[in-house]
């Protein structure tokens, strides 16, 4: 009977001890904020417990008769374990990225079905992204064709993500646009031709010259004209089936992606409004 005593004091040390982080509601929604600012990540508010119905005092007291030494010591056991389960803050874990929805691995899923592969997965199409498009040297050819811009490129670029978005695929990162030296070197080939039909060297490997000069530089999607521009060629390769299969490969992963791009300006007999361009689907 001496070990009552000890063991309503102890009991109600407890009690009044845990009661607070037990009972009590967590930071509220802008303390969170605060101080999970540097995580960078979504935050939930936290749902706070109930108010006890009861004091304290109350509860310690209709609890002496029923104290034992094993009752007691599975409460501080049942408490202590509670108190390591950090619940307030398992709400506000970030809540992962949703990842891409690949419908095809051959470009050749339709616009529809990828808005029905988002719309099943609980998802809403992906929207744009923001950043930057790297440059381009702005040179000429030996005789004199002018070449890509970063004007041209950075014009091609917003235009083709413009265009991926609009039909529910994922953006490319702006920062995978990359001007291709190789793609512009075929260009120039064809602008130089000295023949007075623009066509002449258009086509991909295996088209020859009229006057015989060998190709140079790499093949790509090809798309050109009068008055044409970065975006307008972006568009136009979307518009044929062939080349959107090719260029922007509906349903595809984007992970990796990187789009190569040139353009060149005039020939040896056509005004500078005249463009030739070139783009491919490439990985970094």
């Amino acid at each position: 009977m001496g070990r009552i005593p000890f063991l309503t004091a102890f009991v109600t040390v407890v009690i009044v001890g845990v009661v607070p982080f037990v009972g009590g509601g967590g930071p509220g929604l802008t303390d969170s904020a605060t101080a999970s600012a540097a995580a960078r990540s979504p935050l939930f508010a936290s749902t706070a417990t109930a108010p006890l119905e009861e004091s304290v005092d109350v509860v310690a007291i209709a609890s002496i008769e029923r104290v034992t030494e094993e009752s007691l010591a599975a409460a501080i056991k049942a408490e202590a374990k509670s108190l390591t389960t950090d619940s307030e803050h398992l709400a506000q874990k970030a809540v992962p990225k949703p990842k891409p929805i690949v419908v095809a691995s051959t470009g050749t899923a339709s616009v529809d079905q990828i808005r029905a592969a988002y719309a099943s997965a609980g998802q809403s199409c992906p929207g744009n992204v923001g950043g930057g498009v790297s440059g381009a040297p702005s040179r000429s050819s030996s005789q004199g064709v002018a070449g890509t811009t970063s004007g041209d490129l950075a014009s091609f670029a917003y235009a083709y993500n413009s265009i991926r978005v609009a039909n529910c695929l994922q953006p490319i990162a702006l920062s995978n646009f990359r001007y291709d030296s190789c793609m512009e070197e075929r260009l120039f080939w064809m602008a130089e031709s000295p023949s007075s039909n623009p066509l002449d060297g258009w086509g991909h490997n295996g088209t020859t010259r009229s006057d015989g000069v060998a190709a140079r530089g790499c093949d790509g999607n090809l798309a050109g004209g009068s008055g044409n521009s970065g975006a307008t060629v972006a568009s136009k390769w979307w518009e044929s089936y062939s080349h959107r299969a090719s260029l922007y490969r509906p349903g595809v992963s984007t992970g990796g992606a990187c789009i190569a791009f040139a353009m060149t300006h005039g020939g040896i007999d056509e005004p500078y409004s005249f463009t030739r361009a070139a783009a491919r689907w490439t990985y970094c």
